[in-house]
C-alpha cells in the first residue's frame, strides 16, 4: 500500500523537483504538526497568510457558523450576501474616502488581474508599468508585470505594452506618461528580499501618476493586515493609491482577495460590456466570514499590530552573526541576507530539521524569510532565533 508521501508524489502536481515533503495533520497557533508527532514553529505564515496564527478560534467559529447557514450560491449577480456586505463595509471604514468599493475575488493574482482590467477600461489607455523584482502573481496578466525575466521567459508572449522600472529610482518615473493606464507598486517590495521604499520615492510616484493621469495601484497582498506595523503599509507613509490590492492575510487561512477603488471607477464594469469582470467563487460566503472575523480581531485587539515593531526589534537584536550580511525589514516582514543561495539553503534545511520553518525569496534566493504570525511571543522569538543561529553555525562548519 502506498504511503501518503508516495501518493503525493504520484498524483499531486509538483512545482519543483525537490519538494519539502513535510507531512502535516494539524496546525494551531504558531505550530504545525506531523502525523508522527513532529512539531515546527512557523516563521513564514504560509507566506504572510496566517497573520493570526493557524486555526484561530474566532476564525474557525466564523467558518463553522457560516457553513451551517449557506455556502456557495451565486457570488456576483442578484444575491445580497451578508458576509460580503459586512466585510466590505468594515474594510471601507478603514480606508480613505475614495476607496469605497470592494470587488472580492479568490486570490492575490486575481486581484491584480481585476485591477489591471479596471485601470485599462477606466483610463482608456494601454500601457502598464511595474517594477523590477516585483511579484504580483502567476496568471498571465500578473506574470506580465512580474519583475524578473527568468520567471516570465517561458510563457511569452505575455501582455503587450508593459514597462518595468527600477524600484526606488525617482529619476525613472518620468517614463510614466499620458499613455500609462496604471502603475502597480508594492509599498514594500517583498520577493526582492524585503526592500522598503526610500522616503521620497512613493511620494514622487504618487505625484507623477497624478500629473499624467495614470492610476496608482498599491499591491498590499503581502504587506497588508498588520504585517508591517500598521493595518496597511500605505497608511504609515501617507501616500494613497487609486486602487488597493489585498489577499493573503485577509482571509485568516481561507482563500480570498480584493481590489478596492472608488465606486465611480467600478461602474465601468457595468456596461459595454455588461459583466465586465466576473468570478464564480470570489468573495465566497465562508471565506468572507473568515475575512470578517480576521479584520474584526485585528481591530479589536490593537496590541497585535502595535506590538509588531517591538517584536521585529527583538528579532534584529538577536540575529547577529558574521555570516549575516544584512537584516532588512518593515515590521515582521524580514530578510536575512547571506553570501549565496547554497549557504542560505543549508541554513533553511538546518532550521527545518530542528523545528523551525523558514524559506527563501523568489528574487533574492540568498535571503532567508522571516514573516511569522503576529501572535508570536517573546519566548518563541528567542527560541526561533537560537535555532537560526545554530543553523548558521552548522552551515558555516
Amino acid at each position: 500500500m502506498l504511503t501518503q508521501r508516495q501518493l503525493f508524489l504520484k498524483h499531486v502536481a509538483q512545482t519543483s523537483d525537490a519538494p519539502l515533503l513535510l507531512e502535516v495533520n494539524k496546525a494551531e497557533g504558531m505550530y504545525i504538526y506531523s502525523p508522527n508527532g513532529e512539531k515546527w514553529l512557523d516563521l513564514i505564515s504560509g507566506i504572510s497568510v496566517s497573520n493570526l496564527g493557524h486555526c484561530h478560534p474566532r476564525i474557525v467559529k466564523a467558518v463553522t457558523e457560516q457553513a451551517k447557514d449557506f455556502m456557495h450560491l451565486m457570488v456576483y449577480g442578484e444575491y445580497v450576501h451578508y458576509p460580503q456586505v459586512k466585510l466590505s463595509s468594515l474594510l471601507v471604514e478603514q480606508l480613505p474616502d475614495h476607496l469605497n468599493s470592494v470587488y472580492l475575488v479568490n486570490s492575490g493574482t486575481e486581484a491584480t488581474e481585476g485591477a489591471l482590467k479596471l485601470a485599462k477600461r477606466y483610463t482608456g489607455r494601454t500601457e502598464l508599468v511595474g517594477f523590477n523584482k516585483s511579484y504580483h502573481g502567476s496568471t498571465h496578466g500578473s506574470l506580465s508585470l512580474l519583475g524578473d525575466e527568468y520567471f516570465r521567459q517561458a510563457y511569452r508572449p505575455l501582455l503587450p505594452d508593459v514597462r518595468h522600472l527600477d524600484y526606488n529610482q525617482v529619476d525613472q518615473l518620468e517614463q510614466i506618461t499620458e499613455r500609462t493606464a496604471c502603475v502597480i507598486c508594492e509599498p514594500v517590495q517583498a520577493e526582492s528580499g524585503v526592500t522598503p521604499p526610500d522616503a521620497c520615492f512613493l511620494l514622487a510616484l504618487r505625484e507623477r501618476c497624478t500629473q499624467v493621469g495614470a492610476l496608482l495601484i498599491f499591491d498590499e497582498i503581502q504587506t497588508g493586515y498588520g504585517r508591517t506595523g500598521s493595518l496597511f503599509a500605505f497608511q504609515a507613509v501617507e501616500v494613497e493609491p487609486d486602487i488597493l490590492l489585498l489577499a493573503k492575510g485577509m482571509g485568516g487561512g481561507m482563500p480570498i482577495g480584493a481590489f478596492i477603488a472608488s465606486a465611480e471607477m467600478m461602474t465601468v464594469f457595468q456596461d459595454n460590456p455588461v459583466l465586465g469582470h466576473i468570478t464564480t467563487f470570489g468573495g465566497h460566503p465562508v471565506s468572507s466570514a473568515a475575512a470578517l472575523a480576521t479584520l474584526e480581531c485585528l481591530l479589536e485587539e490593537p496590541h497585535l499590530i502595535n506590538g509588531v515593531g517591538e517584536k521585529a526589534a527583538l528579532f534584529k537584536s538577536l540575529l547577529r552573526h558574521p555570516s549575516i550580511k544584512a537584516v532588512r525589514n518593515k515590521g515582521l516582514m524580514m530578510a536575512l541576507e547571506f553570501e549565496d543561495y547554497d549557504f542560505n539553503k543549508k541554513v533553511i534545511d538546518n532550521c527545518i530539521a530542528n523545528g523551525v520553518i523558514t524559506d527563501w525569496f523568489l528574487f533574492a534566493p540568498n535571503c532567508l524569510r522571516i514573516a511569522p504570525p503576529l501572535i508570536i511571543t517573546e519566548e518563541q522569538i528567542r527560541s526561533a532565533c537560537a535555532v537560526i543561529l545554530k543553523a548558521i553555525e552548522g552551515a558555516s562548519a
